[in-house]
C-alpha cells in the first residue's frame, strides 16, 4: 500500500483541525464530555474495531465507542501518523463529531466531508475500505444522550435522523466503490443501504396499524422522508454515474419521483410528511444562540411539531433561572415570527405556561418589549390556547388515509 507522507501537509489541509472539531463539540454538547477521559493514547479507529467486525445489524446501537474518540482528538498524536492513517482517524472523528451533535442545537458542519470529500481524497483500497467499517461501526453508536428525535416501534430499534446521516455516509462510499471497481464492497454497502430502508419501511407499517401510535407513525413519516433526502445527499457525491445505473434506480429520489423502487412504498411516508409536518422541517436557528439549552442531554430538542412535554421540562428543569427560562421564550417567540406555519414553538410555549404559569410569567416579565407584545398578540394566545389533544387528534386523522395508501401499494 502506497503511503503519501505527512510532510505533505496534513490530511485535512483545507478543512477543520481535529482539536477545532473537538471544540465544536465541547460547545454545544459539554455535557458529553462529563465522563472520564480515556489517558492512553491510540488510534482513534482502533476504538471501533470491535464495532466494525461484528455482523451488520441496522438499528441495533448499543455501543458508546464514539466518546474516546471525541476524548482522544485533542491530545492525539496526529504528526506521528502516516498520510492515510490520519485520513482514516480524521474521518472517524468526523463521524463521531457529527454523530454527538447533529441533533444538538449547533451541529458540526462536517456533512460534506463524511458523505464525499473524504471519501474522494483517496484511491487507496484499504483506506476506503477502513474508511466504510467505520461507518458500519457507526450505525450501532448509542442515541441516548445525543437525541431526543427517536421513535422505536416493532422492536426493530429507533429510527431517527441519525439513520439518514448514516445512510447518506454510506451511500457516498457505495457511490466511491462503484466508481473504482471494488465490487465486494459496492455490495456490502448496497446491502446495508437495503437493510436500513427495508427496516424503516417495516417500523412505518407497524406504526400507522397500531390503533394509539398515530403520533409515533407522524414522526416516523418526518424521519424517514428527511432520511431519504440525506441518502440522495450521499448519492449527489457520486462521480462516474455509468456504474452506478441500478444502484441510482434502486436507491434515488425515493421521497419524489421515484415509484418504481419499493414498489413506491416510501412515497407514503412522504406524502404524509408533507401534509402534515414539512413546515416543522427547519433547523432550529432561533434556538441555535441560547446558550443555556446546551448544559444537559435532557434539554434536546424533541421532532415537531410535539414540543409540549419539551415547553413544561423548560418551565421546571432545576438549572434554569427566571432569566435563561427568558431567553428560551424570546427564541420561541422570535422563531414564531419569523418561520411561516410551524407549530412546533407555539406547542413549546403552551407546555410551559400549562407546566408551571409562575415560572413562565416570571419569564415573560424579562422579555424585550417586543417580543413581550408578540406573545400577547391574539393569533399567538389563540394557537397557544388550541388543547395538546385537540391539536395531535387534528394531525392524527391523516395517518388513516396513509394506511390505505399503503395497503394499496403493498398488497
Amino acid at each position: 500500500m502506497s503511503l503519501a507522507p505527512t510532510s505533505a501537509g496534513p490530511a485535512w489541509e483545507g478543512w477543520i483541525a481535529p482539536e477545532n472539531l473537538a471544540s465544536l463539540v465541547r460547545n454545544t454538547a459539554p455535557f458529553l464530555f462529563e465522563s472520564t477521559a480515556f489517558e492512553r493514547s491510540v488510534r482513534l479507529a482502533d476504538f471501533l474495531n470491535a464495532d466494525a467486525a461484528a455482523p451488520f445489524a441496522p438499528g441495533q446501537r448499543p455501543s458508546s465507542t464514539f466518546l474516546p474518540v471525541l476524548f482522544q482528538a485533542e491530545t492525539h498524536d496526529w504528526p506521528r501518523l502516516t498520510f492515510e492513517e490520519q485520513l482514516i482517524d480524521y474521518f472517524v472523528l468526523c463521524l463521531a463529531c457529527h454523530h454527538s451533535t447533529v441533533a444538538t442545537f449547533v451541529p458540526t458542519d462536517v456533512d460534506s466531508k463524511i458523505r464525499g470529500l473524504v471519501w474522494r481524497k483517496t484511491r487507496d483500497r484499504d483506506t476506503l475500505r477502513a474508511f466504510a467499517s467505520a461507518a458500519f461501526a457507526m450505525g450501532r453508536w448509542d442515541l441516548r444522550g445525543v437525541s431526543k428525535r427517536t421513535n422505536d416501534v416493532g422492536g426493530l430499534g429507533p429510527v431517527s435522523g441519525h439513520d439518514g446521516e448514516w445512510l447518506s455516509v454510506i451511500a457516498g462510499g457505495h457511490g466511491r466503490f462503484l466508481e473504482l471497481r471494488d465490487t465486494e464492497w459496492a455490495e456490502r454497502t448496497a446491502f446495508a443501504i437495503d437493510a436500513e430502508l427495508r427496516r424503516e419501511l417495516e417500523a412505518f407499517r407497524i406504526a400507522i396499524s397500531t390503533r394509539g401510535a398515530e403520533i409515533d407513525a407522524l414522526c416516523l413519516a418526518a424521519s424517514i422522508t428527511h432520511n431519504l433526502g440525506d441518502l440522495d445527499q450521499g448519492i449527489s457525491f457520486w462521480e462516474g454515474r455509468s456504474a452506478a445505473v441500478d444502484s441510482l434506480k434502486r436507491f434515488h429520489r425515493l421521497a419524489h419521483e421515484n415509484k418504481s423502487a419499493y414498489g413506491g412504498a416510501f412515497q407514503i411516508p412522504a406524502d404524509l410528511y408533507k401534509k402534515t409536518l414539512s413546515s416543522e422541517g427547519h433547523r432550529h436557528y432561533p434556538l441555535r444562540a441560547v446558550r443555556p439549552l446546551r448544559q444537559s442531554a435532557d434539554l434536546l430538542l424533541p421532532l415537531g411539531p410535539f414540543l409540549d412535554n419539551w415547553g413544561g421540562k423548560i418551565a421546571s428543569f432545576p438549572g434554569f433561572t427566571s432569566a435563561d427560562r427568558s431567553e428560551v421564550i424570546d427564541a420561541l417567540v422570535r422563531g414564531c415570527r419569523k418561520i411561516p406555519g410551524q407549530q412546533g414553538y407555539f406547542r413549546a410555549l403552551a407546555g410551559m405556561s400549562e407546566r408551571s404559569s409562575r415560572a413562565f410569567e416570571d419569564a415573560v416579565a424579562l422579555l424585550p418589549a417586543a417580543s413581550r407584545k408578540d406573545l400577547r398578540s391574539p393569533e399567538v394566545r389563540k394557537l397557544m390556547s388550541v388543547p395538546r389533544g385537540s391539536f395531535e387528534s387534528r394531525l392524527s386523522k391523516f395517518v388513516g388515509a396513509a394506511k390505505v395508501a399503503h395497503d394499496r401499494v403493498t398488497r
